[in-house]
């Protein structure tokens, strides 16, 4: 959902596949996923490097990707849920053990609200579409990481404003996603491990570090790497 502070090269990464379907009951706690990166193995990607859901303060929950053939896939089995607002939709989906992945600036959205994925399966083309508000200087796929509450698995709303209690955040604008919904439900990229590759956060917005796991070799952020199967 964010402003890119780099030009994007249109190049791309890639995926490992994995995964169970979602009993949203966990917390960040638990054992993190096994997500692949949401993209077709053997690509190259750029990445601008990880930042903040509103890539100015607060959790680091973001981290924008261009794939070379500008598709974007699911990087792990779950349920798919279509966040809507005025200017159209974004894409989530929630995975086993309560936690969420984002997809904004997408274009070409080829899920259904409430459909269940396989690892790999087609979400829509990198884009810079803004629907619920942001800004972007170049198609990519902002992707963002949450957990939810267990009471958003057991159907529990609770009052309408209450985002730790609820997993639809349709109508939401981009500053009440980035701001306090960030603050309350982002979990940080930093240290998570995707597709194969542990990244790290930088000192500042938009930096960090992309280590490759078999072999160590790290590369820095903004930058390009790539993954194989």
């Amino acid at each position: 959902m964010l402003k890119m502070r780099a030009r994007w090269a249109g190049l791309a990464a890639a995926t490992t596949a994995g995964a169970l379907f979602l009993a949203p009951t966990a917390s960040a706690a638990d054992t993190f996923p096994a997500f692949a990166l949401p993209f077709a193995s053997g690509q190259l990607v750029y990445s601008a490097g990880i930042h903040s859901d509103d890539g100015g303060s607060g959790v680091k929950n973001a981290i924008d990707f261009s794939p070379a053939d500008k598709t974007v896939r699911a990087p792990l089995a779950g349920i798919v849920h279509l966040q809507h607002c005025a200017e159209g939709d974004w894409v989530t989906i929630d995975h086993d053990g309560g936690w969420r992945t984002g997809y904004y600036h997408m274009e070409n959205i080829q899920v259904a609200d409430g459909q269940r994925v396989v690892p790999g399966a087609v979400l829509g083309s990198t884009g810079n579409a803004l629907p619920c508000g942001g800004s972007t200087t170049g198609a990519h796929v902002h992707f963002t990481l949450w957990t939810l509450p267990a009471t958003t698995a057991s159907g529990n709303s609770g009052d309408a404003r209450d985002w730790r209690a609820r997993g639809n955040w349709s109508g939401l604008s981009y500053a009440e996603v980035s701001g306090e919904l960030a603050a309350a439900l982002g979990e940080p990229i930093d240290g998570k491990e995707l597709g194969g590759w542990r990244f790290a956060a930088g000192a500042e917005q938009y930096q960090g570090t992309a280590t490759h796991l078999t072999d160590q070799s790290v590369v820095r952020l903004p930058g390009r790497f790539r993954v194989t199967a």
